[in-house]
């Protein structure tokens, strides 16, 4: 535990709390499959998640302004299509794909982990995802948030300072008395960095078997096997 008590915690979603992965190719396979098309759905996912980060780079350097996820999100659907051969989508379908990053299915512990979390301490997240993604996927997964912050709060996408920072204050909390809680090493260094405490959950799979984070590359405050491990390392 670490030595200053926690008062905060947030949480990394995508990947940290919820598959990502196998939910957006189930629900590629769902809407495109019907249209006569086939391929590797989870490589089709792969593809889609791997525009995210050069997407918001375009905003985190200044070069685009600040825009919610669901909107790179349809830019990024847009690049990839091709690749897998998808073309004339009727747009309905496409803003229904878009919208699979709303019905991300949880990890089996994360719905639990909260809520023995949320009984001693504030919690919510501190996402790239736009808030109305946040709340759907909140409530399909049973996530009892007591607030949802992060980059539409902030005007940024992490790892900027400014949505950590943001985050501490929208709870008028000290960066020493919040955690970061993230399955992603780079995640908690810029976390870190801001003066938040920082606590790694363990998801080996989530890019595929084998292909997550099995334990931190950084140092960090606590590390976890899964989030009722955090839990319990948290005392609760």
């Amino acid at each position: 535990m670490p030595s200053q008590p926690v008062k905060a915690l947030f949480f990394d979603v995508f990947g940290t709390l919820v598959d990502w992965r196998t939910s957006i190719a189930r629900e590629a396979q769902a809407l495109l499959g019907p249209l006569g098309h086939s391929c590797d759905w989870h490589a089709f996912a792969d593809a889609w998640r791997a525009e995210y980060q050069p997407a918001m780079e375009e905003i985190r350097s200044g070069r685009l302004p600040f825009c919610k996820l669901d909107v790179l999100h349809r830019r990024n659907l847009g690049r990839i299509l091709p690749r897998f051969g998808v073309k004339d989508a009727p747009e309905e379908v496409l803003t229904a794909l878009n919208l699979a990053w709303h019905r991300l299915d949880a990890w089996p512990d994360s719905a639990p982990g909260l809520r023995r979390l949320r009984a001693t301490f504030r919690i919510a997240p501190v996402s790239n995802g736009n808030i109305s993604l946040m709340v759907d996927l909140a409530r399909r997964n049973g996530f009892a948030w007591d607030a949802i912050l992060g980059a539409e709060i902030a005007g940024d996408f992490k790892p900027k300072p400014r949505v950590y920072l943001a985050a501490c204050e929208a709870l008028d909390f000290e960066p020493a008395e919040c955690m970061m809680v993230a399955a992603h090493s780079s995640d908690l260094s810029a976390a870190a960095a801001c003066g938040l405490k920082t606590g790694h959950v363990a998801r080996p799979n989530e890019n595929g078997a084998g292909l997550g984070e099995a334990g931190p590359s950084v140092p960090v405050d606590i590390a976890a096997t899964d989030l009722e491990d955090f839990a319990g390392t948290m005392g609760v």
